[in-house]
């Protein structure tokens, strides 16, 4: 049984590092259709094998019995975002293709709909693949805010970095991390900011045209970042009296135990 377990881990482990040879496979056809430079090599490499590493990781550290197809559908999401972060990175350099630069996003954003939707038919919806899908949704809106900056101004990171700002406050302030209650506005609005970034980047729009997509973006987000925020802060408000008040009805049982075990 256990020659059993550690076959299969290794079979894990193995698409990972498939995961990462397709990568260096579309970073070369990339490389080759374009002539990428430096920058966009070396920026995707470092996306390649990072994920590689996080994700080797986590699946040792949760020891799955299998990878799932449903991480399948987003490792293959991860890797169109390394060629996305590639060609932003060799933006700074040269101006990439916009259509070869749309059209790998517009697929990682459709793919982003199927991979729950496998989780779900298969039975195989993990707390680990929950995190993944999460990790490169939350990256490639990063990668997208960048590229999108330079058109229109620093101020689009805001976009991208919000989720990692959050993430920040939350290990200074604790009760940021409870777990909130479902929400289809939510999704909605992490939904539009992908495909608002896209259309800014795509230059298929006037220059105020994409100011005012990216600005609806941003603004939605702040609402439900600030809603959020306000529920988890009153949540944590309701929740800390309970706790205290469970404490004091405690302390009573307790004198009672120790008075019987005396009198005993």
């Amino acid at each position: 049984m256990a020659l059993n377990n550690t076959y299969e881990a290794r079979l894990v482990q193995q698409e990972t590092a498939v995961g990462a040879g397709v990568q260096v496979l579309l970073l070369a056809l990339l490389g080759t259709a374009i002539g990428m430079g430096p920058a966009g090599w070396l920026t995707g490499l470092a996306f390649a094998i990072a994920t590689w590493a996080v994700l080797s990781r986590a699946l040792h550290r949760t020891r799955p019995r299998s990878f799932g197809p449903a991480n399948r559908v987003t490792l293959g999401r991860a890797i169109l975002v390394g060629g996305v972060t590639a060609l932003v990175a060799d933006s700074f350099e040269s101006s990439p293709p916009v259509t070869l630069l749309v059209g790998l996003t517009a697929v990682a954003l459709i793919l982003d709909g199927v991979d729950g939707k496998v989780a779900r038919r298969t039975g195989t919806s993990t707390a680990l693949g929950a995190r993944f899908d999460m990790e490169v949704d939350a990256f490639l809106i990063l990668v997208l805010s960048v590229y999108v900056s330079m058109q229109l101004g620093p101020w689009v990171l805001l976009i991208g970095g919000m989720r990692y700002a959050f993430v920040a406050a939350a290990k200074a302030a604790p009760w940021l991390n409870a777990q909130l209650p479902h929400s289809m506005a939510r999704k909605t609005v992490a939904a539009m900011q992908g495909v608002c970034l896209l259309l800014a980047g795509s230059d298929l729009l006037p220059y105020l045209a994409n100011l005012g997509v990216v600005l609806l973006a941003l603004g939605s987000l702040l609402w439900s970042f600030g809603r959020d925020v306000v529920w988890l802060w009153r949540n944590s408000r309701v929740a800390a009296p309970a706790a205290v008040q469970e404490e004091r009805v405690e302390l009573p049982v307790e004198e009672l135990e120790m008075l019987e075990l005396a009198v005993r």
